[in-house]
């Protein structure tokens, strides 16, 4: 197996059914106080996204952060929420039926680390129903601790099922032609900015100098696209967003670089998260409205270049990866 997808895997494989789950961060069931609080409680009372002291973070957790924050980010939910529901459950849901589309021979379905469907109920199911095997690939191109580890937390606590997780596929050469094909037709269609910035959700930085990889795989992933698309160096930006708490976050933001092109008299930027697998709150709000308001405030334009969502070539990639994490799970 080529080394763009790297696996970790538990226990003997078996010839029974085969079951491959795309496992998204997850979202509230409904944009109103109660649904947010909810799934943030369950988001934020995992040790792996906060690591402090529980008799801290706890109180601190119920009775300031959920009471303060709770209705604040369900009006966010609520500017993007689609008909069917939260963009990253709708997205994820139909990404799950088109990759079963290319993976015929097995079973393929998505699940959630917080929230519904649960990703913890769904292999309990999937072990009742006579399923064996459950290959994980974590819709995370970049690995860390803090969102695939999590998830691979859960997938080692299955009992009576093979298991296997794909860690990253950060590298991925089909992953990148479809991001930078994804640019590409952007800006064919639209017209190119002056800058394009990949922006790529915020991380802590004493987890990279703990050891996470994130931030190295991020920084070879924005290289390897922008390689694929033959920008310069001078073209192109790799930012972080959606900080969260007072501590050192890495560097450097993407409101920050947007501030400093505008200082500069950059005029039109466009913006593209290869990070995220989907569209959900942090593109769509965050980026494609807040960020691009904050923008035009300074006499720009910010252009939201989405994510590869249910399109074909993001079901064909995410199959071709699965594809070939079971054949090497056969030899």
């Amino acid at each position: 197996m080529p080394a763009t997808a790297s696996i970790t895997d538990r226990d003997a494989p078996s010839t029974a059914d085969t079951a491959v789950v795309l496992v998204n961060l997850g979202t509230p069931e409904a944009p109103n106080t109660r649904a947010v609080r909810r799934y943030l409680s369950e988001f934020l009372h995992d040790r792996r996204v906060v690591d402090m002291s529980r008799w801290l973070w706890c109180p601190l957790l119920h009775f300031a952060i959920l009471p303060l924050r709770s209705g604040k980010v369900a009006n966010k939910y609520a500017s993007v929420w689609l008909p069917e529901g939260s963009p990253l459950a709708v997205h994820t849901r139909r990404l799950a039926q088109a990759v079963q589309q290319e993976l015929p021979e097995v079973r393929v379905l998505h699940a959630m680390r917080y929230g519904q469907p649960s990703w913890k109920q769904l292999l309990q199911r999937l072990q009742a129903e006579g399923v064996r095997r459950v290959l994980a690939l974590p819709l995370y191109p970049q690995y860390s601790t803090s969102t695939t580890a999590s998830v691979g937390d859960v997938l080692g606590r299955a009992e009576g099922l093979a298991t296997r997780l794909v860690d990253d596929y950060h590298d991925d050469p089909d992953w990148v032609a479809a991001i930078a094909d994804s640019i590409h037709r952007h800006r064919a269609n639209e017209g190119a900015g002056e800058h394009l910035l990949f922006s790529f959700h915020g991380l802590p930085q004493r987890f990279v100098d703990g050891g996470d990889p994130y931030a190295r795989q991020c920084e070879a992933s924005a290289r390897a696209i922008a390689r694929a698309l033959h920008l310069p160096d001078a073209a192109w930006t790799l930012t972080y967003q959606s900080r969260f708490g007072r501590e050192r976050w890495l560097e450097p933001s993407t409101a920050g670089t947007l501030d400093a092109l505008a200082a500069r008299g950059i005029k039109r930027v466009d913006v593209v998260a290869p990070g995220f697998a989907v569209d959900c709150l942090e593109t769509l709000e965050e980026v494609a409205m807040m960020l691009a308001e904050d923008f035009a405030e300074h006499g720009g334009e910010l252009r939201y270049i989405p994510c590869l969502n249910e399109s074909p070539a993001h079901a064909a990639l995410l199959a071709g990866i699965a594809r070939r994490a079971l054949g090497a799970w056969e030899r």
